[in-house]
């Protein structure tokens, strides 16, 4: 969430930082509220002190009983002051709270500036792995060997759900716990096991609430099912003071994620790219205010390596403005290439939020100084799953009924060094 006091002091640049994301904004609105905000608290306060006087003199002058029942009306219809002051005061923060929680991120200076995907910038492209030009899809590699299977699926779950068979099944398993050894053995992470349940106000910590509901899977009046591990690994320290010389904190997890995906309708309804479930490996990053830039690039590198080792053709591209998630600063999506759809598909997306998550969880960290300040957020796949399965079926295709298994993967299938009929 943004700060009030920012947006106070810098209105001008708050608008535009928001017309970078092609949100219009009533910045006399918010700033009206704030303004009834803070002149209900101090009248509040107020009330409550001259209430207090009051009362405390009751006992001194109860001999006096017509004093003393003066003092007590007056106390009496102050009560009722107060009370008519927190109603105000409430009305006035929750319709601030209800602005600012559906205002995405600012933008950081250093990205392009567009409405949509059109405005992103390739950053990086792979050019020592060959990319295959032909192929058959995924689904249909998929379906030849008998061992992925869209039509069982949707009768027991419905559409846009796969079940993987036999050695396709062990590829999938054999993919997550490479992704896994990589990060916690190579690049630090602290492996984490998380809920797949959350309560609505860890969603509404991370972003997804309240202007994404219709996207989430919602079980009971409190309970969703997560989207991505993001939502409960960076919950986990959440209303939590950390120590400057603790930081960073660098958090991993595979979990199958869930999405309705309504923004999506009809939109590669074929295959595994877009399913309701789907297993990925989450990183997530807290760091200090100076850091959170060098850890993006950090947390990308770490993300990329999983392409780099399965030797997939892959590029890195800086998101625009427009294009980027809600409580996303900067992002850099990294992308596999597909022969059969002849283009690159997202398969990670890595992210600075700054402070903007930590707002909303409120997570703060002490510095040397000891200031206590907002932590930043970063977070980002490494990777997804079921795209990575996707991305080897159609660039590991020796023909079609026969896979070969990328190398660093073999260990992992007990010698195994490809998949056929």
């Amino acid at each position: 969430m943004h700060d009030i006091n920012f947006i106070r002091k810098y209105k001008n640049e708050f608008i535009k930082s928001m017309d970078k994301r092609f949100i219009k904004i009533n910045i006399e609105e918010i700033l009206d509220l704030d303004k009834k905000k803070r002149n209900f608290t101090f009248e509040l306060q107020e009330l409550q002190n001259q209430r207090n006087v009051l009362s405390k003199s009751i006992p001194e002058i109860k001999n006096n009983v017509q004093e003393a029942a003066k003092v007590i009306s007056k106390v009496n219809n102050i009560k009722e002051d107060i009370k008519n002051t927190e109603k105000k005061l409430l009305k006035a923060s929750v319709k601030l709270e209800e602005i600012l929680l559906n205002l995405p991120n600012s933008p950081s200076s250093d990205i392009p500036v567009g409405r949509d995907d059109s405005f992103n910038k390739v950053v990086f492209q792979s050019k020592e792995i060959n990319k295959k030009e032909t192929g058959l899809p995924h689904d249909e590699i998929g379906n030849n060997l008998d061992m992925m299977d869209f039509e069982s699926a949707s009768k027991i779950s419905g559409s846009r759900f796969v079940i993987l068979k036999s050695k396709l099944a062990r590829l999938e398993r054999a993919l997550c716990n490479f992704m896994l050894d990589l990060h916690i053995n190579e690049h630090g992470y602290e492996e984490i096991s998380t809920p797949h349940l959350t309560k609505d106000t860890a969603l509404l910590g991370t972003g997804q609430l309240p202007k994404f509901e219709e996207d989430l899977f919602s079980v009971s009046s409190n309970k969703w099912l997560i989207p991505t591990a993001e939502v409960t690994l960076t919950n986990i320290n959440k209303g939590k003071i950390l120590l400057d010389n603790k930081l960073p904190i660098r958090y991993v997890a595979l979990t199958n994620c869930f999405r309705s995906e309504a923004g999506a309708a009809g939109k590669d309804t074929k295959g595994m790219i877009r399913l309701h479930e789907f297993k990925k490996v989450e990183l997530v990053s807290l760091v200090s205010k100076e850091d959170s830039y060098q850890e993006l690039e950090r947390l990308t590198k770490c993300a990329s390596k999983v392409l780099e080792l399965l030797e997939i053709p892959y590029r890195v591209t800086l998101l625009s403005s427009g294009d980027m998630g809600f409580s996303a600063s900067k992002t850099y999506d990294i992308e596999v290439w597909l022969p059969s759809q002849k283009k690159y598909r997202e398969v990670s997306s890595c992210s600075n939020c700054e402070d903007f998550q930590a707002r909303r969880i409120n997570i703060k960290y002490k510095n040397n100084n000891n200031e206590k300040l907002f932590i930043h957020t970063l977070n980002g796949s490494g990777v997804a799953v079921g795209r990575a399965l996707v991305a080897i079926l159609e660039n590991y295709q020796i023909n079609e009924n026969t896979i070969k298994i990328p190398n660093v993967l073999i260990k992992y299938m007990d010698g195994i060094n490809k998949i056929e009929i």
